[in-house]
């Protein structure tokens, strides 16, 4: 049987270009985190410039095998990019060359507004990790809504693409029910689907959301006015780790109460199990490897009892194949990636598809 580290040989699949990518992951590393991740915006946004049209067909990426449909959405395969990466979908066109099957843009807010105080990324080589305290830094929903239209009158998006809501800092939690209808009712025409995020550990006070009370104000205020519309687009939760089993399966059952299309499990988490060494830069969610035990465990909980009537989407510590699959046996009908992406680079999608071809779809 091919094992995982087979998959990751650049003579397999990757014509000889990953021993290029670990070079350049070199390099980058040795520089600020925040300012390469502008600099990879800015290399996608040109890119973009030039990408008119979705991956070969021929590719891994586009799939017949791979193609479901869930929440009334058709994704070309099962890995998606989670919100975070292409905030305010300024690289669109070129993501979709990596092979990615939908793509979540976001966290946004009603307004622009700058985040946290830099410095707000860090990364954590040795343990395949990325701690990052950003809260919501973006060009407002506006803009978001301007740039989507565009590109989908221009027919240029091939995937489903979601937009992840967040809190602005410069509202109080009591205002949240209403600050995120504002901003679902900027994005909802230009969006596949929707992401209530909830559980942003950077966002002060937001995970109060996760409570029953409190988030079914929240969904009452969001849901009743996606039903007037005259086509309802599907909504999805995004929940944290740091809940418990039982407070998970709570929201869990509200989700279903309102009719949502599914979660997103999990976020960032704002424990440091499992890290080598001690973390000394302050607040912020971990993500990446030592978050996939518990993300699991909690995707696992919920699908025991909602799997088949959620739409479940695996997040945290995907970080090659095995976890990937590890994700969909515990119940995931899709999955997301954001760190493994920034540690493994271009091809990575790619590597994940050959590995879940060779062991999933059997």
């Amino acid at each position: 049987m091919t094992s995982e580290t087979d998959y990751n040989r650049p003579s397999l699949f990757l014509k000889g270009n990953d021993w290029l990518w670990r070079l350049m992951r070199r390099f980058a590393f040795a520089f600020d985190p925040e300012r390469m991740h502008e600099a990879a915006i800015h290399v996608l946004r040109f890119r973009s410039l030039f990408a008119f049209g979705d991956i070969n067909k021929t590719s891994i990426a586009r799939a017949p095998d791979f193609k479901k449909t869930f929440a009334g959405l058709t994704f070309a395969n099962p890995v998606g990019l989670a919100a975070g990466f292409d905030v305010d979908a300024d690289c669109l066109p070129a993501l979709q060359l990596l092979g990615f099957g939908f793509i979540e843009v976001g966290g946004i807010t009603e307004k622009a507004q700058p985040g946290n105080r830099k410095p707000r990324i860090f990364r954590l080589p040795r343990d395949q990790a990325i701690v990052n305290r950003l809260n919501f830094y973006n060009r407002g929903a506006l803009r978001l809504q301007k740039r989507l239209s565009l590109l989908r009158e221009r027919n240029r998006l091939f995937v489903p693409i979601g937009v992840n809501l967040g809190k602005s800092n410069f509202s109080s939690l009591e205002d949240v029910p209403k600050e995120y209808l504002r901003t679902f009712q900027l994005v909802c025409d230009v969006a596949d689907y929707v992401t209530i995020n909830v559980s942003c550990p950077n966002s002060e006070g937001l995970q109060r959301y996760q409570t029953t009370k409190s988030l079914g104000v929240l969904l009452d205020t969001v849901c009743n006015h996606n039903e007037t519309r005259k086509k309802p687009v599907p909504l999805f939760l995004k929940l944290g780790p740091d809940l418990g089993n039982e407070e998970a399966i709570a929201c869990a059952e509200t989700a279903l109460d309102y009719r949502l299309g599914g979660l997103v499990i999990s976020n960032t988490t704002t424990k440091r199990n499992g890290l080598s060494a001690p973390f000394e830069f302050g607040a912020g969610g971990l993500s990446g490897k030592p978050l996939f035990e518990r993300s699991t465990q909690l995707l696992r909980c919920i699908a025991k009892d909602y799997g088949g009537k959620l739409t479940l989407i695996g997040s945290g510590g995907i970080m090659g194949g095995s976890q990937a699959l590890a994700k969909l046996n515990a119940g995931a009908d899709l999955l997301q990636v954001y760190t493994g992406f920034i540690y493994g680079g271009p091809n990575f999608v790619i590597r994940l598809l050959r590995y879940l071809e060779a062991h999933y779809l059997k």
